[in-house]
C-alpha cells in the first residue's frame, strides 16, 4: 500500500516510521524543504526527533501535490490550525476513494469541529478516522511499549486500519465513539497546561492529582454533552492520554504550563518552541462549547483566563479552588 503522511513533526514522523515497518511505500510530507531533505538523505529529523534513526525505506518530500498523488491511505498530522487548508490543497490531487486518518488533537477555531468532521466536510464520501491515545513519540521511536486507539464509526474500516498501523510493541485498539475519543485528545491538552502550572508553582502532588481528576470529570462531562460516551474517557483516549500528557516532561502542553507557573509570559514560552502546543488554542473552543452546553468547567475557564492574560498563572490555583463546587463533592471523578 502507498501511504502518505502529511506533517513531519514528532508524531507524524513516528507514525510514518511505524507504517514503513509494515512494508508499505510511505511518503512523508514536510512543509519545510530542509526537513524533507534531512529525512530523505540523512534518515533523521533532529528538529523533532533528536537522536532517532529513521527507516531507510522512508521517503520524504516538500511537494504537496506529489505527496497527494502518492496516497492510497492518507494520514494527516499537521497542526489543527492548518488542517483544513492542507486538505483543501491536496483534494484536487487525491485518488477517488480511500480512508483518511487524523493524528491531530484539537478543535477547529470558529466552527468547533473535530478533525474527522473537517475531513468529512473537505473530502466527503471518504471514511474518516482518528488515531489517538497516550502516544509520546520519542518513547515509541525508541521501541518502548505503547497503545493507541483508532476511532471511526465503521468498525470494519477501523479493523483494517488497525492491521495497517499496529506494529511490534505498538498496540492499537478499535473504537466506535469518535466524539469521545477526539474530545479526549483535544481537551487533555488543556488539563496538561493546568498540571504544568502546578509543577512550575511547586504546589504539590496532591494538588496536581486533584486537578487531573477534576479535569477528567470536566472532559467527560463535555464529551457526553456532545454525544460521546462516558466510558470512552476512562480508557486510553481519555484518562490514558491525559495522564501521559500531564505527567511527561516530553509533553509540549505541560511544558507551556510549567513555564507559565515559573512566571514567564506565554509569548516568551511559545516563541522558544518549534512544535505546537495545541492546548493554548483549544481552550478557547472548549470554553465556547461549555457555554453552548451550559457547563461549569472551572478548570478550562481558569486556563482560558491565564492564556488570555486576564489572570496570572500564580493566581490560577486560587481560582481553581472552585473546581469542586460546594455541594458537589460526591460527583464521580
Amino acid at each position: 500500500m502507498r501511504v502518505t503522511v502529511l506533517g513531519a513533526g514528532s508524531w507524524g514522523t513516528t507514525v510514518a516510521a511505524l507504517l514503513c515497518r509494515r512494508d508499505h511505500e510511505v511518503l512523508l510530507w514536510a512543509r519545510n524543504p530542509d526537513v524533507a531533505a534531512e529525512v530523505a538523505e540523512q534518515r533523521s529529523n533532529e528538529a523533532y526527533l533528536p537522536g532517532s534513526r529513521l527507516p531507510a525505506r522512508l521517503r520524504a518530500t516538500a511537494d504537496l501535490e506529489q505527496a497527494a498523488r502518492h496516497a492510497e491511505l492518507l494520514v494527516v498530522g499537521v497542526p489543527t490550525a492548518a488542517f483544513r487548508e492542507t486538505l483543501v490543497n491536496v483534494r484536487p490531487h487525491l485518488a477517488p476513494w480511500f480512508p483518511v486518518v487524523s493524528l491531530s488533537k484539537g478543535l477547529e477555531r470558529g466552527t468547533h469541529l473535530r478533525m474527522t468532521e473537517v475531513i468529512k466536510q473537505v473530502l466527503p464520501g471518504r471514511p474518516a478516522a482518528a488515531l489517538t491515545g497516550p502516544n509520546l513519540a520519542r518513547e515509541i521511536m525508541s521501541g518502548q511499549a505503547a497503545a493507541s486507539v483508532i476511532a471511526t464509526e465503521d468498525l470494519t474500516v477501523a479493523a483494517a486500519l488497525q492491521r495497517e498501523v499496529e506494529r511490534g510493541l505498538f498496540r492499537v485498539y478499535t473504537h466506535h465513539d469518535v466524539i469521545g475519543c477526539e474530545i479526549g485528545g483535544a481537551f487533555k491538552n488543556v488539563i496538561a497546561i493546568a498540571t504544568g502550572i502546578a509543577e512550575g508553582l511547586g504546589v504539590g502532588d496532591n494538588t496536581r492529582a486533584a486537578v487531573m481528576s477534576r479535569g477528567l470529570a470536566e472532559l467527560t462531562t463535555l464529551a457526553v454533552a456532545m454525544g460521546g460516551e462516558a466510558t470512552t474517557l476512562a480508557g486510553l483516549a481519555g484518562m490514558g492520554d491525559m495522564v501521559a500528557t500531564c505527567m511527561s516532561p516530553q509533553s509540549r502542553n505541560r511544558h507551556v504550563g510549567e513555564q507559565l507557573g515559573l512566571g514567564r509570559s506565554l509569548e516568551q514560552v511559545l516563541g522558544e518552541m518549534r512544535m505546537v502546543a495545541e492546548g493554548v488554542k483549544t481552550v478557547a473552543t472548549v470554553v465556547e462549547l461549555a457555554d453552548r452546553h451550559g457547563l461549569h468547567m472551572p478548570i478550562a475557564r481558569t486556563i482560558h483566563d491565564v492564556v488570555n492574560g486576564r489572570i496570572r498563572a500564580a493566581d490560577a490555583y486560587r481560582g481553581l479552588r472552585g473546581a469542586v463546587p460546594a455541594g458537589h463533592e460526591s460527583q464521580p471523578g
